[in-house]
């Protein structure tokens, strides 16, 4: 492998780890806050690809305006999804086992609405010369999307831990995360800050899938499972809770299954397998992650 095509698999890597680290964070921002596995993550991803397929597709809406509102869309239905699915179990005191289970419930019935909703045929999402555009730099060809969407996942990074760190609801999530009871009784509204955090990390994993939906363009009703997948193995990887780990889990997924591919041709159909297998690696060595904290379940 020459030089050039080895930069080219490394810039490959870190576009494709960037996608699973904004998914990956909406995982483990849920679980930093609830202990929950929100298992419809990759359903709300799924939805966001439709959302901007018709918004740009059939409405004609500049995408420089459309993927914000889908962002906002997918973030008011995660947030609803919450309310609607998880608030009544944790009101009822429901063990967080049937929690989990409304998630994965919650997953299959989005899924099955898009089928019935959107059909089951593939549609193909909207292409976008400005992501598209192949530029050059020096032998190297990449698309414009290898350039920007790595940017783009920093300055998100900065403006969420911005957000957690120093504003009033961040600290209110980081309290939450904590100790739920003590927050409340602090004067803490714990409801409204659970809704929120679903709502960051719904638009993120729209941001998420408006780039998968540029690189992989085929949309389907089932298309978030093995992404959503990825993008929870990413969160374990880099210490689940933690959510510079999600980035660093993401893309360290990423550049291990481009780097896979390139150099292993022939294993390309197990790519999806080889991501399973390096989760499997990773816990074996440091079970809590690669920056993960051991937390007590909450009871």
């Amino acid at each position: 492998m020459s030089l050039d095509v080895f930069l080219q698999q490394v810039c490959n890597g870190i576009t494709l780890g960037s996608v699973y680290a904004l998914v990956a964070i909406g995982y483990t921002m849920v679980y930093g806050i609830m202990r929950l596995i929100n298992f419809a993550h990759g359903s709300l991803f799924m939805m966001s690809m439709y959302f901007a397929f018709y918004a740009i597709g059939f409405f004609v809406v500049p995408w420089y305006i459309a993927f914000p509102l889908v962002a906002v869309l997918t973030a008011v239905m995660g947030m609803a999804t919450e309310r609607i699915a998880y608030y009544p179990l944790r009101r009822s005191g429901s063990p967080p086992t049937s929690i989990l289970i409304s998630a994965v419930g919650v997953s299959y019935f989005i899924e099955n609405f898009a089928t019935v909703l959107f059909t089951g045929r593939q549609k193909l999402f909207p292409s976008i010369p400005f992501f598209t555009d192949i530029i050059t730099i020096g032998n190297v060809r990449l698309q414009r999307m290898s350039i920007v969407v790595p940017v783009l996942t920093f300055v998100l990074l900065i403006i969420l831990m911005f957000l957690l760190e120093k504003s009033k609801p961040g600290m209110a999530m980081r309290a939450v995360s904590r100790d739920a009871d003590a927050a409340q009784l602090m004067g803490i509204d714990v409801n409204r800050t659970i809704s929120l955090t679903f709502g960051i990390g719904s638009a993120l994993a729209a941001v998420g899938a408006m780039v998968w939906g540029l690189k992989y363009p085929q949309i389907a009703p089932t298309i978030g499972a093995m992404p959503g997948m990825k993008c929870f193995v990413s969160a374990v990887i880099g210490g689940i809770g933690n959510v510079k780990g999600a980035v660093i889990g993401g893309l360290l997924l990423g550049f291990v299954e481009v780097m896979i591919v390139a150099f292993f041709p022939a294993l390309t159909s197990y790519r999806d397998a080889f991501a399973f297998c390096f989760l499997i690696v990773v816990l074996l060595v440091k079970p809590t992650g690669i920056i993960g904290e051991k937390i007590a379940d909450k009871v």
